[in-house]
């Protein structure tokens, strides 16, 4: 199948679920032929994504390729949205730009030009933009040969901070002799945890308390495990700061979804930490959207698909967090188990799962029967499966009388855990069924990339919203 025949869209939507792991060459094909061959819907979707996208190495990629598209209005979007970036990740697309795309347009040293004079123009900004991301703002100036004012040149390249910056204060950080003094400094000046760990040399819970007060939700959680060898547990002051935080996350916007629950699996908490973990993560999930439609959820069960079990209580969780309809749990392999679960919380799907294991032979058309004969309706299907079918009854066989029989024509998403046949789709596409694709190759936090698709009544909704997403343009020209 050569370029022109391939649903560009519908595999761009798929590598969504994947996390590169910082290695954006991974995915940057599929972004190279879509905007080549698709650019009208390719320059909506990067801007629909930076909204409701959760892989943050998908965002560089689109704006890497926004900025070196032919068109215009794509460079213009990609100007105003690299702006937005933290300095590290401007850094990341200057390179993929570089080393992958080959090319760098001037109107990116403009948009580079810009993003570090407007901190230079904003002190406490600069300040505190030098002291996170150091190595990159250096690599930004070097590698593009941009002049830096004499203050960002004092703080980056001579290292001869001026009185009043921040990083003169963390100078005075790392020379200071008492706790309290290093307290009234990080406080004072909001100081990073990351930062700040570096230069303290004895976390007192005076301290911790003044770090954890400095961090946002996010580095809270994403700091847990450290906080937690450096003693902050064992302190109940500490302890009950670090639980407010958690609180805060779960109502605050720029908190990953899923990144609560790596956590939470990270190391062995208390109930109260993983109890306020897990409502981060609920709490997040519900914030991604709705689910209207009926659905059922099918896992494989079969010989070696302990991922699709995971990949699939993980699913469940997801969509009866945000589902305002009926939702039916079958794990099959030659016959059907209906799972069922005491709440929506992810420990609960976990103990509802905790006697599935992976064994059998595979029919995936056997719980679609169950719910035949139980005429439960629903309107959309999500099969985690890796598509290895080899017992009747077959899911194509039984989705012809499940419809006839039950008036309905649900919509069918296949989830893959990674290795893969084709074999139910290719069967389900020849009945003309509407179904897609989605193949898991990454972190769990990424899955609530599936909510725009299962929360739209159809796929067509959803490239709707994406193309009536409107593209930023430059207000300097």
């Amino acid at each position: 199948m050569n370029a022109a025949e391939r649903d560009l869209r519908l595999e761009l939507l798929n590598s969504l679920l994947t996390s590169p792991h910082r290695k954006l060459e991974e995915v940057a094909e599929i972004h190279r032929l879509a905007i080549e061959l698709d650019p009208i819907f390719y320059g909506h979707l990067a801007v629909w994504y930076q909204c409701h996208g959760e892989v943050r190495d998908h965002k560089e990629v689109f704006v890497a390729h926004l900025l070196t598209s032919n068109l215009t209005e794509h460079r213009d979007a990609g100007f105003v949205l690299l702006q937005t970036f933290p300095p590290y990740q401007v850094a990341r697309i200057v390179d993929f730009m570089k080393q992958h795309l080959h090319k760098l347009p001037r109107s990116t040293r403009t948009a580079v030009r810009q993003y570090l004079k407007t901190r230079e123009s904003n002190l406490v900004l600069f300040d505190r933009s030098a002291l996170r991301n150091r190595r990159a703002m250096k690599h930004l100036y070097a590698s593009l040969h941009i002049r830096p004012s004499e203050r960002a040149n004092a703080i980056l390249f001579t290292n001869t901070p001026p009185e009043g910056s921040l990083a003169k204060v963390f100078k005075q950080l790392a020379k200071a002799e008492t706790a309290a003094e290093q307290a009234r400094l990080i406080v004072e000046f909001n100081i990073p945890y990351t930062i700040a760990i570096g230069a303290v040399k004895q976390l007192t819970p005076v301290v911790l308390v003044a770090l954890i007060n400095s961090m946002t939700p996010q580095e809270v959680i994403n700091n847990l495990s450290s906080l937690q060898k450096r003693g902050a547990m064992a302190h109940p002051e500490v302890k009950k700061l670090i639980e407010s935080k958690l609180e805060e996350a779960q109502r605050c916007d720029r908190v990953a979804a899923f990144k609560a629950r790596i956590a939470a699996d990270a190391a062995f908490w208390d109930d109260q930490i993983l109890v306020r973990l897990e409502k981060v993560t609920n709490e997040q999930i519900l914030r991604r959207g709705a689910i209207a439609r009926s659905t059922a959820l099918f896992i494989d069960k079969s010989g070696s698909m302990e991922n699709a079990i995971e990949i699939g209580k993980r699913l469940a969780a997801l969509i009866s967090g945000i589902t305002q309809a009926e939702l039916f749990v079958y794990a099959f392999d030659t016959i059907a188990y209906p799972v069922t679960a005491k709440g929506k919380e992810l420990t609960d799907w976990e103990h509802a799962f905790q006697h599935i294991k992976a064994n059998g032979s595979t029919s995936i058309g056997c719980a679609l029967e169950v719910m035949r004969l139980k005429k439960q309706v629903v309107e959309q299907i999500i099969l985690v499966t890796d598509e290895g079918e080899n017992t009747a009854p077959y899911f194509s066989e039984v989705y012809k009388t499940y419809c006839q029989e039950l008036a309905v024509m649900p919509n069918v998403v296949i989830v893959r855990p990674g290795f893969h046949y084709n074999w139910v789709e290719r069967q389900l596409k020849q009945q003309q069924v509407p179904v897609e694709t989605f193949t898991f190759a990454g972190d769990y936090y990424s899955l609530p990339n599936l909510v725009p698709l299962l929360a739209r009544p159809s796929r067509l909704q959803l490239l709707m919203e994406i193309l009536e997403t409107p593209l930023p343009v430059r207000d300097d020209k």
